[in-house]
């Protein structure tokens, strides 16, 4: 009898299945068979799973029959369309599926996601999500606690429904960090507000009001989003089946094998990063052309001048693995054509100009420019006097929005009838009239005392929402009626958001929150609100509705995995209420801890900054723009912006219209591209574009091997790196980092 099949490998074969509801242009990116949702009427959803359940009973399937059972080479393939659970012969019987150890065990590895992606989410704007991390890196930890302690002191059975509970947790714990990473710091850039150690009890009453309602909207969107509709989630479907492989049968080597991967590729990337500091252009910085410039060839310096190098970055050698070819080669295009085509030329032109930053080194070096300065006010100075990073900041952010503008309008028939339906239904439980006809074709498999009560969920909902009027209105002087307008925005995109992730996996929480802020500076100049106070209110706002629609996806992305394992919604609720709890105090933290070490990230007059925040340049932007007289941009910035716009918006109603799907994996995705203008530092798609083709490679010659450890691998280089970097932001505040006793070997010395 065959081998059993790896987990990633059972995984990727499943995937086919998963991907059934997906629009083809997603398929044929991700590598996933075409296929139209009318098949699903041509045969019997659940026959497969009916004869598995014949064949298999419930009872001794984790004892006297797990040996036969290890023997099964594969899981006969659910059709999850149909939104069914998992068999219940996958679940032996467990005690309790809230446990302290679940808790802890997951809210300590949500931090550590939280720790990544204040690092990377500062740095390049990415952030990663910390479900398929804290499944399995929490299934290796609390396995290893049944093994060595007494049940009492943490020992005890760890099945797969306390493995959900542990990674709902961690969800929950790191995905607060993204409003540190945007709105909060464009705050400090604007000068609205000034130091975020004394802002620090400010910030906490902030990030408090923002922690729960994605909690709190997750709940009724379930019913309708994971029962009635049967979105698929493609990520949390794939943590399910992750967690369903872990504790199968025979899955304990497969666990093994991928904590340790995991475990080592994080260790390796934390201590690479730290031991960097101290020899960076040696270690991780390689300044190619510095370097010929050096040896010789003066013109040389030319090409390192517009940032032109390699960083041997952990974290986006894994973002290349994880990202795929078509997405890590866009992002490489954007910065190319910025950073290599349009930004020298109109810097010739004299569109744009740099700064000379060799005059002052020693010796000075007439040959040396920098062009990555954000120092420019257009109410005083004209526009030929900006940098070619501002002057290629419009092109990008317009380039997003209207890539994921269009990708949502291409899906809007779908969106709008779910969204319409789901407000209905919300609304007729509230107001108790009578129920749309397909309430009664929906019953919840869990019992009414394992659901989340209703009182909780609306008193918890109430509480957040005097408490954001409260904070908003007397710690940040906000107006009732635009605070009130954001928790509104905040539920609608919420439903926008969750639709379109649980149809196509993609979160368009970008161009959302760039849409609440346009919808609140609308808002501002009709109230006659403009400079500070008018940029205050409309970056609060746009932080409160995007945190909050952002993390109701994570939720219910959560509460899907959790259907498909048969977790109780209960136990879900607590530990996303404990996750998020401490999820407060840890990206507060996270943040102050860097501002503290690296100042530039709330400067915006510094011109060199080892953190681009590239977020933050974009909220800045968005609301400088709403709130000025007048746009803030040159002509050619503003044609060139426009142009991209309509580009992206024609390639993606190509995409869906005339495109056959197997050449969409050549289709540029505008948004990487989009980004690629957005970012300074060009090493960054650079080294994506590394482990994507790596990557590629090594599915080529090692499939089983590939789906095995790639994800972890991938995954434990970007929670490594993000570690270390919180580590070097702490040597940088003792005074004892590489900046302070590291060599500059390889380095420019300015």
């Amino acid at each position: 009898m065959a081998a059993p099949t790896p987990a990633w490998g059972q995984l990727h074969n499943e995937a086919n299945e998963i991907s059934k509801t997906h629009p083809p242009h997603y398929r044929e990116q991700h590598g996933l068979d075409a296929h139209s949702p009318a098949d699903d009427e041509k045969k019997s959803p659940v026959s497969s799973q009916e004869a598995l359940d014949s064949q298999l009973p419930v009872t001794g399937y984790y004892n006297s029959e797990k040996k036969a059972a290890a023997g099964v080479e594969d899981y006969v393939s659910e059709n999850l369309h149909s939104s069914e659970q998992f068999a219940l012969h996958y679940f032996p019987e467990e005690t309790s599926h809230l446990t302290i150890r679940a808790l802890v065990v997951g809210t300590i590895l949500g931090c550590v996601i939280a720790a990544s992606n204040a690092y990377l989410g500062l740095k390049t704007g990415f952030t990663f999500g910390a479900s398929l991390f804290g499944a399995i890196l929490g299934y290796s930890i609390i396995k290893l606690m049944q093994k060595a302690l007494p049940e009492k002191l943490g020992g005890g059975f760890f099945g797969p429904r306390e493995n959900c509970t542990v990674q709902t947790a961690a969800t929950a714990a790191g995905s607060l960090t993204s409003m540190f990473v945007n709105a909060v710091p464009a705050m400090y850039q604007l000068n609205l507000l000034h130091d975020p150690l004394k802002d620090f009890g400010r910030l906490i009453m902030f990030s408090a009001v923002s922690a729960y309602y994605g909690v709190f909207f997750a709940i009724p969107l379930r019913k309708f989003y994971i029962l009635k509709q049967k979105l698929v989630f493609p990520s949390p479907t794939a943590t399910a089946f992750t967690v369903r492989s872990l504790h199968a049968p025979g899955g304990e080597l497969t666990a093994k094998k991928q904590s340790r991967a995991l475990l080592y590729s994080f260790a390796a990337a934390f201590i690479f990063v730290v031991v960097n500091q101290y020899a960076a252009g040696i270690l991780m910085d390689w300044h190619v052309f510095y370097w010929l410039y050096k040896w010789g060839w003066k013109k040389a310096l030319v090409v390192d001048n517009w940032g032109w190098m390699i960083e041997w970055t952990p974290a986006f050698l894994g973002a290349g693995v994880l990202s795929g070819m078509n997405a890590s080669y866009s992002f490489f295009g954007g910065s190319f054509l910025l950073w290599a085509v349009i930004g020298p030329a109109i810097v010739a032109t004299g569109q744009a100009r740099g700064y000379n930053t060799g005059l002052a080194a020693d010796p000075p070096e007439p040959l040396r420019w920098s062009y990555s300065s954000m120092s420019f006010d257009p109410s005083k100075q004209p526009f030929n006097a900006a940098t070619p990073r501002y002057w290629g900041l419009w092109p990008g952010v317009l380039m997003m929005l209207a890539y994921s503008f269009a990708e949502v309008a291409m899906n809007g028939p779908t969106i709008y009838r779910g969204v319409r339906a789901g407000v209905m239904e919300l609304y007729c439980k509230i107001a108790r009239k009578e129920a749309p006809e397909y309430e009664d074709a929906i019953p919840d498999p869990v019992a009414k005392q394992d659901q989340v009560p209703l009182w909780a969920w609306t008193s918890g909902l109430f509480i957040s929402i005097v408490c954001t009027c409260l904070v908003c209105t007397l710690q940040f002087g906000m107006n009732f009626g635009n605070v009130m307008l954001a928790i509104m925005l905040a539920f609608i995109f919420s439903f926008v958001g969750v639709q379109a992730s649980g149809a196509t996996d993609t979160n368009p929480t970008g161009a959302l929150s760039k849409a609440s802020q346009l919808i609140v500076g609308g808002a501002l100049r009709g109230q006659g609100k403009t400079g500070s106070a008018g940029l205050l209110e409309n970056l609060i706002a746009g932080s409160i509705a995007a945190s909050a629609s952002s993390h109701a996806v994570d939720m219910v992305g959560d509460l899907k995995t959790g259907h498909l394992l048969r977790a109780k919604p209960r136990n879900q609720f607590w530990a996303q209420l404990f996750g998020s709890f401490w999820s407060i105090f840890v990206s507060t933290g996270l943040f102050v801890l860097f501002t503290k070490a690296y100042p530039c990230i709330i400067d915006a007059t510094a011109k060199e900054c080892p953190f681009a925040v590239p977020a933050v340049v974009a909220w800045k932007a968005v609301a400088v723009a709403v709130i000025s007289p007048k746009l803030p941009v040159s002509l050619s910035c503003g044609l060139t912006a426009i142009g991209f716009a309509i580009i992206s918006v024609f390639t993606v109603i190509a995409q869906y219209t005339i495109i056959p799907s197997k050449y969409h994996v050549y289709v540029p995705n505008w948004n990487a591209v989009g980004l690629g203008f957005v970012i300074p530092q060009v090493y960054y798609p650079i080294a994506m574009c590394m482990g994507a083709t790596f990557s590629l490679f090594w599915k080529k010659k090692s499939p089983q091997s590939f789906n095995l450890l790639a994800f972890a691998i991938a995954a434990g280089f970007i929670a490594g790196e993000g570690m270390g970097g919180v580590f070097n932001a702490i040597l940088t505040i003792s005074k004892v980092a590489g900046s302070h006793v590291g060599t500059r070997v390889g380095l420019p010395p300015w």
